[in-house]
């Protein structure tokens, strides 16, 4: 029995699943991700320890391949996870700075920047994605501008899967959808654009090449295999975006099916033939990405998701934290039974899910969440509620401006991530939207769409088609509650006017602070 390993850095957490040929998981261990704060001037600076992040990874690693009798049967592995962020390498591959988080907001002058002498219109006409504060670029203005010494030192401005690559096979190399996280991607041509690198003063040198995911590498050489308990010699395949690679696992590789990865971000994800990168798709909020899958490019929307929940367990639960701990299970689940627990519509609460600044549809960073509807009879259930269901609009928002810049509705929608196990949250969506929601039995998909890569980079399968027949099992389905549709289309157009009622209140206090 062969197996393929696909490696995830998400931002709760570092995970190694190995499966067998057929999908199923072999075995699997994980490390949290640690947030750093480096800075007491800049308390809100955000970064991640590449020592840790290579350090947890290869003790998940080292934990799942454990559980092998025999690591050589590995066939290949490959690395998926999160889009942005990077870390400068010196020609040794010693690294000279941390990775900035997509949380830290030092990036804004050069976002501003960016928008005044590049645009947003230029910018999407050739790369496909909107400015974002966190985009790899704008690192880089960063650098230039208050670390130049570290920036002459930087051989490679390494994304943070094409890092951990290195260090298990000592490739510096990038997938085409890494590459198109940076703004600096020409969809078109599928390479760095001369004309936006020339317009913002980046060096091409620093990029790693980009190459088609399911692309060899190289193979895990003495010093990894020491650390990580692999094989010497295990093929190193280039993986992909994490949302992207959760969405060849749930079948999103073909036109028709839209994917919901729900997850610390949510992403609705199309997969569309070519990338017309007009004026209108900008004005959707919408961006255009090349695909994991071969050939094809990504329609989709996104924004922060989960990781408001994680929020609001970690500085409301400790109530739930003790009853867990006293009666058994997870503070989450006496959580989400409190929500449960509140009636549809949440007793006139309502949340907007703007922690992080609004994203798609509604690209503004300087919106902030909040709760409205608040009485003195207002519970800590009805809050959580009223959270999922904000999010759900918002979810609801993004499938909206996906389908109509398709110019057709998705015949399927397919949940997958970590959050899928909240069914409170999947059948509050399905009764937003209106319509099914297929949540196939995909454990860690994510990983799972990397380790097909491998495996397609490997022999094991001839294509994308022929790994998802071998490994999608479906699993439940979430029918929307005819009754509750029209109560939550109400809902929905009061929650449509929170934005536009606070969005310069918002902008006066983002300024103030």
């Amino acid at each position: 029995m062969a197996y393929i390993a696909g490696i995830d850095l998400g931002s709760t957490s570092l995970k190694a699943v190995i499966y067998d040929e057929q999908g199923n998981i072999v075995a699997s261990a994980s490390r949290p991700t640690e947030q750093h704060h480096p800075s007491k001037e800049h308390p809100e600076w955000t970064v991640w320890l590449p020592e840790q992040i290579w350090g947890g990874t290869a003790d998940a690693i080292k934990d799942a391949v454990a559980k092998l009798d025999d690591p050589g049967k590995i066939r290949g592995l490959a690395v998926t996870g999160m889009g942005m962020d990077a870390v400068p390498i010196d020609e040794k591959g010693d690294w000279l700075y941390p990775f900035i988080s997509w949380h830290d907001p030092r990036t804004v002058p050069q976002q501003q920047w960016w928008l005044k002498n590049i645009g947003a219109e230029k910018t999407f006409s050739v790369s496909g994605f909107q400015v974002w504060g966190f985009n790899t670029a704008l690192r880089l203005l960063w650098m230039q501008e208050h670390e130049p010494e570290i920036l002459k030192r930087t051989h490679k401005w390494l994304l943070i899967e094409d890092f951990l690559n290195y260090m298990l096979c000592g490739q510096c190399a990038t997938d085409y959808s890494m590459a198109s996280c940076t703004l600096l991607f020409d969809q078109h041509t599928r390479a760095y654009s001369d004309e936006i690198l020339r317009l913002s003063g980046i060096d091409r040198r620093l990029l790693a090449d980009p190459k088609p995911s399911g692309t060899l590498l190289g193979q895990v050489h003495a010093k990894a295999a020491a650390r990580t308990g692999l094989a010497e010699g295990t093929p190193v395949v280039l993986g992909g975006h994490d949302f992207l690679c959760g969405a060849l696992a749930g079948g999103a590789y073909r036109p028709g099916v839209v994917q919901d990865v729900v997850g610390t971000w949510e992403i609705a994800v199309a997969a569309v033939e070519q990338a017309n990168l007009t004026t209108d798709l900008l004005n959707t909020g919408l961006m255009v990405d090349s695909h994991v899958a071969r050939g094809m490019y990504a329609a989709w929307g996104a924004a922060v998701s989960a990781d408001m929940l994680e929020w609001f367990r970690k500085e409301y639960g400790y109530e739930e934290k003790q009853k867990a701990q006293a009666e058994g299970g997870v503070d989450w689940d006496h959580l989400v039974a409190a929500a449960g627990g509140s009636p549809p519509l949440s007793r006139g609460c309502m949340f907007l899910p703007h922690l992080s600044g609004g994203c798609i549809p509604t690209v503004d960073p300087k919106s902030m969440g909040a709760f409205i509807g608040l009485r003195n009879a207002t519970t800590k259930g009805d809050m959580l509620r009223a959270m999922l269901e904000g999010l759900s609009y918002q979810f609801l928002d993004i499938c909206n401006a996906l389908e109509n810049s398709l110019g057709a509705k998705a015949e399927t929608i397919v949940a997958v991530g970590g959050a899928v196990r909240n069914e409170l949250w999947m059948q509050i969506k399905a009764d937003v939207l209106g319509r099914r929601i297929l949540v196939p039995q995909l454990e860690e998909g994510t990983p799972l769409g990397a380790a097909i890569l491998a495996g397609i980079g490997t022999g094991v399968y001839a294509d994308e088609h022929e790994a998802y027949e071998k490994t999608y099992k479906p699993g439940k389905v979430f029918q929307p509650d005819d009754k509750m549709a029209p109560r939550y289309a109400e809902g929905y157009k009061i929650w449509k006017d929170i934005y536009p009622a606070l969005k310069g209140i918002n902008e006066r206090i983002f300024d103030l602070g």
